[in-house]
């Protein structure tokens, strides 16, 4: 009987075990991740950019909490929120509690779905299965029906009191230290709600720097913003492919970008321009779903510097 039983109860046992760790640990070791772009003009000086997104905030995730407002003590110079910062309707108080300290810096934000809508019960082998058939969030599937509503403007109106600039299929500006910066951002593309006819124009021309920002990294907005001239396009969405394989990487990015560029710093070419695009991995995952397997949460401390 051993010998007939034995192999799968190991392998049952090892699933349990992997599930255990994804779940209980991972999923909750918060990481801090570095990068450097060189995007500013010559003799500015760096400036550090806190990018925080895909927080999908639960009532009761008291070390996501902690974790966050800590982030604070990094003294950044702007926060780039790049949205998705709910999934649960009665997380909006525990997620400004979480952001408060935050909220005392400048700030760029934009939505992503989840801060819309509530998260639905899914198959994970849902995500491959539109991915081999090109399909992802609305786009080229049917329009969600039933969906629960999140009390997003609750979220708007705090991060607009606080200052921080709104950036939902519009521009904005921030003055840091003499330096004029200058954003344009986009609506979730992931759902059909980008516009980039009221942003299109590129970089405006009395600015030190122009930077684009957008939930989910569709290539058609990617495409755009890069043609348009930006230096540096800031999105999440992709979680970083949340449950990835050792050695090998992600096996989706739940929209139409490649999985050679889920996560950190690359380059996105368009137009016959060439922009740096960061994705962020994000800090959580969707309640349904609350696993990470090499992927672990983050949030992004970019320091940009003066172009060579």
């Amino acid at each position: 009987m051993r010998a007939r039983y034995g192999v799968p109860l190991g392998i049952t046992a090892l699933g349990a075990a992997g599930l255990a760790y994804a779940a209980g640990y991972e999923a909750r070791s918060f990481r801090l991740r570095r990068v450097t772009v060189p995007v500013l003009p010559q003799g500015a000086r760096p400036l550090r950019v806190l990018q925080i997104s895909d927080i999908h905030m639960v009532s009761g995730q008291r070390k996501k909490q902690r974790w966050l407002q800590s982030l604070a003590g990094l003294r950044p110079d702007f926060v780039v929120n790049t949205g998705d910062n709910l999934s649960d309707t009665e997380g909006v108080p525990e997620l400004l509690d979480a952001l408060g300290p935050l909220l005392e810096f400048p700030g760029v934000y934009v939505f992503g779905s989840n801060d819309y809508y509530g998260p639905k019960l899914r198959n994970p082998a849902r995500y491959l299965l539109e991915k081999v058939q090109g399909r992802h969030g609305l786009n080229g599937n049917p329009p969600v029906e039933g969906a629960v509503h999140n009390p997003w403007e609750l979220i708007r109106d705090a991060f607009d009191t606080a200052g921080w600039v709104n950036l939902t299929n519009t521009r904005g500006r921030l003055k840091l230290d003499g330096l004029e910066l200058a954003f344009a951002g986009l609506d979730d593309p992931h759902i059909k709600r980008d516009r980039y006819g009221k942003i299109e124009g590129g970089p405006e021309a009395d600015a030190d720097l122009s930077l684009a920002v957008v939930h989910a990294p569709y290539l058609r907005c990617l495409d755009a913003f890069a043609a348009d001239g930006y230096p540096l396009i800031l999105a999440g969405h992709t979680h970083g492919g949340q449950l990835c394989v050792p050695f090998y990487g992600a096996l989706v990015t739940n929209c139409d970008l490649d999985t050679d560029r889920v996560k950190g710093l690359s380059t996105h070419k368009a137009g016959g321009h060439t922009s740096y695009l960061h994705v962020s991995a994000g800090c959580g995952t969707n309640r349904y779903t609350p696993v990470r397997f090499a992927c672990p949460p983050e949030a992004t401390l970019l320091t940009l510097t003066p172009r060579p």
